[in-house]
């Protein structure tokens, strides 16, 4: 259902464009821009879905909003675990995945990869203070095993998928725990090792429904939504003494 939906909407795409932008190299859009986080949101997918002229390869890179992220290392001490050390990453995308049609390092060359920041290894993560480069490298490697455990950053490229000689199509996967914020779709055509055309989507993911009104309280009005947390705790716990009480 999904690929005739994107297959439909390409058509209409390249039907109703201008000349002069079927003339591009490179064409690509979303089937939605928003996605929309409700009560029992299990996790979606949005297809990515295009058109080039001349031949190439596709190289896609999906980039979440930045944030700070701060990597704790626990050590035992006395005989308790404790956080002995910390190290905070500046602009860490909160999701991260790449696409391809072919192997990212068979397509794309090195200096390339790491200009454009495609795949694990070029990805840009710097620490927000000075550290050891021993430090950085470990710290760096378990933030990045930390995101892959929440299905956050891709342990292998997705694939891209041609549909003839110009069309392509991929799915974007993305997990329960997706953060919300603004999206980058980054596309780029590849041709002889060489990107030659690129193009840049947004995606929206926000919340919707009770939960926005519930996480908008508790950014906007802390202390109230803190006061209320601790009420309707300390109501729960009379309410279940109450009916121990006369159990």
């Amino acid at each position: 259902m999904i690929r005739r939906v994107g297959l439909a909407l390409l058509g209409f795409l390249l039907l109703t464009v201008p000349e002069a932008a079927r003339a591009q190299q490179l064409v690509a859009d979303l089937t939605s821009h928003l996605v929309a986080i409700t009560t029992g949101f299990t996790g979606t997918s949005v297809v990515l879905f295009g058109a080039i002229e001349g031949g190439g390869d596709i190289v896609v890179v999906v980039r979440g909003p930045e944030r700070e992220t701060v990597v704790r290392r626990k050590s035992r001490v006395a005989g308790i675990w404790l956080n002995t050390r910390s190290i905070a990453f500046d602009n860490v995308p909160s999701f991260y995945a790449v696409l391809s049609n072919k192997p990212v390092d068979d397509v794309v060359p090195a200096n390339l990869r790491q200009l454009h920041e495609i795949g694990i290894d070029d990805l840009k993560l710097n620490p927000a203070e000075k550290a050891k480069p021993a430090d950085i490298t470990e710290f760096r490697a378990a933030l990045i095993e930390e995101q892959q455990r929440g299905g956050l950053y891709d342990k292998q490229p997705g694939t891209v998928n041609f549909l003839g000689d110009k069309l392509f199509r991929a799915s974007l996967d993305f997990p329960a725990t997706v953060p919300v914020g603004t999206y980058s779709i980054q596309v780029f055509l590849v041709r002889k090792g060489d990107i030659v055309a690129a193009q840049t989507t947004p995606l929206i993911i926000s919340q919707t429904g009770l939960e926005a009104d519930i996480n908008d309280f508790a950014q906007n009005r802390s202390l109230l939504y803190g006061l209320v947390a601790v009420a309707l705790a300390a109501m729960a716990g009379w309410g279940a003494t109450f009916l121990f009480r006369n159990a």
